[in-house]
Parts: C-alpha cells; structure tokens; sequence
C-alpha cells in the first residue's frame, strides 16, 4: 500500500514535521489539506501556509493551504468542510499542530497554561471529532497524534506539569479513541521520536544550534509517519509508536541518514519510557 489518492488533513503543517508527513505523502501523489496559522513570513519560524502547498505540489502531490487557528471550532469546521468539497473526502488526520513551554507552576503564566491545553488537547479532540464523519467513509481511516507514550512517572509533570497535562491529553485522545472507533476501523495511534528532531520548537526553545546538532531531521518522523499510514486500519490501532522502532520493523537497519550532523551524539526526547531506552540499540545521551 502507499498513499496514491488518499487524503491528508494536517495540522500544524506550515513547516518542521508536519510539512515533512505531507511532503512524504506528496511523494505517493497524496492529495494533502495544509492547516497552519502562519499566512505572511514570519521573522523567527520559515515558511507559511502557501510556501508548505508549493513544496507538496513540486513533490507530485495536490494541495490545499488552509489558514486557520486549530483552537478555533468554527475555523477548524470550515478547513475540514473545505477539504471535503475539494477532494471528496478525507481519509487521514494528523494531529501535528502543538504549543509548548517547559516552564515551572510559578512560571506558566494562564495564558500560556490555556494555550498549550486549547492547541494540544482540545485542538487534538475538536480536528478529530470534526473529521470523523469523512473517516468514517473512508476506506482505510487513520487519525495518527504526534504525542508521547503515556508514561506517568512524575519526573516527567515536576518540570513542566501544565505542558505534560497538555501533551499527554493528546494520548489520552488516542487511548480513549481507538477504543472507541475499533468497531468502525478507524485506527488511532500516536507517533513520537527516540530523539530530538530538528525543528523551530528545538532551535528557538529547547537547546539552540548546540542541540540541533545532535538531533535528527524531520524525515525521519515522516517515514514512520508513512509506515503506520499504510497499515491496514483495523489491525493497527492503539499503538504508541517510536519513530525509529517502526522503522525497524520495515527492515530499516542505517539511521545515518537521518542525522543532522552524521556521527554526533544523538539526544533522547522527552517522555521516553525506561523499556524503549533500554531496548534501542542507538547510543543516547539522556538530558532528563
């Protein structure tokens, strides 16, 4: 199977991961609806909506640049009946679009607390619930989150619990939905990263150049992306997928290509269970 015909709604695809799945697509002849707030450059994140829909075009695939706030249901409503009325459908949703800030209780001023949980979780819930009558209709429906496995230990709320609630939340709608929707075949899975992957959030947030530099490249995520897309819905739902795990399972045995500066010591990301760090057999270094 591949991704010729189907049709992606993306959110948070005006750059980093959520341009490199639709890209990925692209490559198959995927028809892919590019939901982003970013409609005019902006002077600290590359690209917007309409320069993301010109790289899927020039990749081979059909795309729609859709400019909207995902915290918005009206917004989210009129992107997703614009999908519909333009490529007949929708077959997948990716739940990319997220906000972040590793702050501390006295340091998460309201604003930014109501931010990260109305993008994330609630952001994750509305796109879903509102492309569910499409999937429904679809062949082989995926809604894939870009969330974390649901480890609860507190080492991972103490730092930066309002970010974790919101993150996590994003899993719990992959919890609760495939459960939900095994019945109808419409698969939920989350995807996450063994390390730290190069984007705007990494450069501008987190570690800067320095950390960059010991991270992969979007590409990654998207080939695992792709992996789990073309699975058959009905048997593959409830997963918490490792980008470099999935990818194992395809025979994928050279991760050299993946890295932003080939031989540097990579860095696990956040969120990462004991299991999975122990049973990868890449070198990390672990930050937390």
């Amino acid at each position: 199977m591949d991704l010729s015909g189907k049709t992606l709604f993306i959110t948070g695809a005006t750059r980093g991961i959520g341009l490199a799945i639709a890209l990925r697509a692209a490559r198959d002849g995927a028809r892919v609806a590019l939901f982003g707030k970013t409609a005019e450059p902006h002077p600290r994140l590359p690209g917007t909506v309409y320069t993301a829909a010109a790289e899927v075009e020039a990749a081979g695939g059909r795309a729609l640049a859709l400019v909207g706030d995902v915290r918005s249901e009206e917004s989210v409503a009129a992107a997703v009946a614009r999908t519909a009325e333009a490529f007949g459908g929708i077959d997948i949703l990716v739940n990319n679009a997220s906000a972040i800030s590793l702050s501390s209780t006295p340091d998460t001023d309201l604003k930014r607390y109501d931010l990260m949980n109305q993008v994330n979780a609630r952001g994750t819930f509305l796109c879903s619930k509102l492309c569910l009558p499409h999937l429904r209709r679809a062949a082989n429906p995926h809604i894939l989150n870009l969330s974390p496995p649901l480890d609860m230990r507190p080492k991972w709320f103490a730092p930066h619990v309002a970010y974790t609630m919101a993150k996590f939340g994003m899993s719990l709608c992959t919890l609760g939905m495939a459960a939900e929707f095994a019945g109808e075949g419409i698969a939920v899975n989350s995807l996450w990263p063994l390390t730290t992957i190069d984007t705007a959030a990494v450069r501008n947030l987190l570690g800067g150049e320095a950390l960059a530099r010991s991270s992969r490249k979007p590409e990654i995520m998207a080939d695992a992306a792709w992996a789990v897309l073309t699975r058959p819905s009905r048997s593959c739902t409830g997963n918490f997928f490792i980008d470099e795990e999935v990818l194992r399972q395809e025979g994928v045995t050279d991760f050299s290509p993946y890295a932003c500066v080939p031989g540097a010591p990579l860095v696990a990301d956040f969120f990462l269970p004991d299991a999975v760090l122990e049973a990868t057999p890449t070198p990390l270094r672990v930050l937390l």
